[in-house]
């Protein structure tokens, strides 16, 4: 398959003509991998924990968002971390990629939190209004999309060590 177009990895350029070829770019970009690894890693963590907390499997766990770990948080972490491991410590790049984290992270704990706290009143709300009128098929809002401090440490804590690992 034909896909036509120059990919820079790590100093290096070169064609990608075939689909292979993205395959082998996405593994050697460092600066790619580190994250998508750091995220893949916190999810199959995040579903595998929930499964052994219920004792069933949580199928929708393992692509949902909130719980432990926060892999937004292990993301953008292992983004900082390879950007310094990268480019420096005092790079703007790292500089960058470390506020874009902490604003990540500080959003999952605090907006993200209040707004699964919200949907947490107003399904119990509607969950009342329903037994009085008689009508139970109200969808319910998604509650669990924020996460707990310890939940974006724990991301975090992944996100350093899945960079640490590709570099």
């Amino acid at each position: 398959m034909d896909v036509g177009f120059k990919c820079t990895s790590i100093g290096n350029i070169f064609e990608v003509n075939e689909l292979s070829d993205i395959f082998y770019w996405l593994i050697l970009n460092k600066i790619l991998f580190a994250p998508l690894s750091a995220f893949l890693t916190a999810q199959v963590l995040k579903g595998l924990l929930a499964s052994l907390h219920s004792k069933k499997w949580q199928w929708s766990r393992f692509h949902g968002a909130g719980g432990m770990p926060s892999s937004h948080s292990a993301m953008v972490t292992a983004l900082a971390t390879a950007a310094g491991l990268s480019y420096g410590w005092s790079s703007s790049l790292f500089t960058i990629t470390a506020i874009f984290s902490v604003i990540v992270m500080y959003d999952a704990m605090g907006v993200r939190r209040a707004a699964g706290n919200q949907a947490r009143i107003l399904n119990q709300i509607l969950e009342e209004m329903g037994r009085q009128d008689g009508q139970q098929n109200v969808k319910a809002l998604k509650e669990l999309i924020g996460h707990t401090p310890a939940e974006v440490a724990v991301g975090a804590l992944i996100g350093v060590i899945m960079a640490a690992v590709v570099f």
